[in-house]
C-alpha cells in the first residue's frame, strides 16, 4: 500500500492493522545524540489509549512501546529507529459479519472498490488504531522540538453544540476531565450531552485546536510545501478528521482586510504582531506568533442504532453495529493531533536549516 510515509528529512513509515500482531513505526531522519527511552515515548501512548472513561472503547489494551533500533545506551545512533506496539486484545470474531455488508461512514465500501478485497477486522490500515505509530513516532519529534524550545499543545474545544469559553480557559483542568476540555463548565456539559448521545445509540463530533509556542520566523516553504499546506495534509490524514483551519479560519472568509490584518509594531527592537487572526502563518511561513489551528472530527461512525446500507450482493439491508468502539473519537484524538502537528513541524524546521548560505556558513565554520 502506497502512501504510508510521512516526511522529508524526519520520515516516519507506519506499518500494521488493528486486529493483526502490532502496530509499528521506522523513523528516520533522527539525529543523533537525543537522550531516549520508552519512558519517553509512552505517557504519549497513555493518553490514546483505551478503556480510560465510559467515552471511550471498552478494548483493553496496555499499549506498551519497545524500541528495536537506533537507540544505544539511551541515546539515539541516527539511525532508522523502529518502534513497535502488540496487539494483545484482538477479538475478530466481533468483525465476521461486516465481511458481508458495507458500514456506513467507513471506509468498507471504498477499499473494496480500490483494492478488490479488505481487511474487514477492525477496519485494517484505517482503523483509528494505526495512529499508535503516529503518536509513537510524534512522541519522539515532540522531544526533539522541547530541546529547542518549541512546545506543542492541543485540547478539545467543542463536542457537539458544547464549546469552551477562553474567559474560563485552564490546560491543568484537562487532566480533571474525561473529554480533555480546558474548561471545567464546559467539560462537564461536554459529558452529559455524550451521555446523551450513549442512551441514544447514537455518536458525536468535535473539534480540537492545537498552539505551537516558539518556533522562529520562516519555518515552511514559499509554495507547495508551505507550512500551512503540510499541516493540513498532515492532520487531515488523520482518519475522522472533516475540516481543517488556521488562524482566523473560513470565518476570515466574512471578514475585511482593515480587520484581518495584523499589525506590527517593534518592542525591544523586535518585530511583533498586535493581533494574530493569521494564526501564526504568512505567505505559508512562520511569522514567530503562536502557530494556532483546529481540526474537525466527524461523530464515530460505528453506532448501535439502526442504519440503511447494501450487502456485497446490492441489496439492501438493516444493519446495527456491534462490538468495541468509541462513542466520541476527539479526546483520544488530542494526543494524536499534537503528534501529528510535531513530525511536521519538525521535519519542516530541519528543511529550513539550508534556506540562507550564511546560515550553512556559520554551521559549518564553528
Amino acid at each position: 500500500m502506497a502512501g504510508s510515509t510521512l516526511g522529508t528529512i524526519f520520515s516516519i513509515t507506519t506499518w500494521g492493522e488493528s486486529h493483526g500482531k502490532g502496530i509499528g513505526v521506522v523513523i528516520d531522519g533522527c539525529p543523533a545524540g537525543l537522550p531516549l527511552t520508552e519512558s519517553d515515548i509512552q505517557p504519549y501512548l497513555n493518553r490514546r489509549k483505551p478503556g480510560q472513561s465510559r467515552f471511550t472503547t471498552p478494548r483493553k489494551e496496555d499499549d506498551k512501546v519497545e524500541i528495536l533500533s537506533g537507540v544505544f545506551e539511551g541515546m539515539t545512533t541516527g539511525t532508522p529507529i523502529s518502534l513497535i506496539v502488540k496487539n494483545t486484545s484482538q477479538r475478530s470474531k466481533d468483525y465476521s459479519e461486516i465481511a458481508s455488508y458495507y458500514r456506513p461512514g467507513h471506509a468498507d465500501y471504498t477499499y473494496d472498490q480500490k483494492y478488490g478485497f479488505r481487511d474487514y477486522t477492525g477496519g485494517g490500515r484505517s482503523s483509528g488504531r494505526e495512529t499508535i505509530a503516529r503518536v509513537a513516532a510524534g512522541a519522539i519529534a515532540a522531544k526533539l522540538l522541547k530541546e529547542l524550545n518549541i512546545t506543542i499543545t492541543a485540547y478539545t474545544k467543542s463536542i457537539g453544540p458544547v464549546t469552551i469559553e477562553y474567559d474560563r480557559f485552564d490546560l491543568s483542568s484537562m487532566e480533571q476531565n474525561a473529554v480533555n476540555m480546558p474548561d471545567p463548565v464546559a467539560a462537564k456539559l461536554a459529558e452529559a450531552h455524550l451521555d446523551a448521545c450513549r442512551a441514544q445509540k447514537d455518536s458525536c463530533g468535535g473539534m480540537i485546536e492545537c498552539r505551537i509556542k516558539g518556533l522562529p520566523v520562516g519555518i515552511g516553504e514559499p509554495c507547495f510545501d508551505k507550512l500551512s499546506a503540510n499541516l493540513a495534509k498532515s492532520i487531515c490524514s488523520i482518519g475522522a478528521v472533516k475540516g481543517f483551519e488556521i488562524g482566523d479560519g473560513f470565518s476570515s472568509a466574512k471578514a475585511y482586510g482593515s480587520t484581518n490584518n495584523d499589525a506590527f509594531y517593534i518592542e525591544d527592537g523586535a518585530i511583533h504582531k498586535k493581533t494574530n487572526h493569521s494564526g501564526g502563518i504568512l505567505g505559508g511561513l512562520s511569522d514567530g506568533s503562536d502557530l494556532v489551528f483546529r481540526a474537525a472530527f466527524k461523530p464515530t461512525p460505528s453506532i448501535a442504532s439502526l442504519q440503511e446500507t447494501v450487502n456485497k450482493s446490492g441489496e439492501p439491508i438493516t444493519i446495527s453495529i456491534h462490538g468495541r468502539h468509541d462513542p466520541i473519537i476527539v479526546p483520544r484524538a488530542v494526543v494524536v493531533v499534537e503528534c501529528m502537528a510535531a513530525l511536521t513541524t519538525l521535519d519542516m524546521l530541519l528543511q529550513s536549516m539550508t534556506s540562507r548560505l550564511d546560515h550553512i556558513k556559520t554551521f559549518f565554520h564553528q
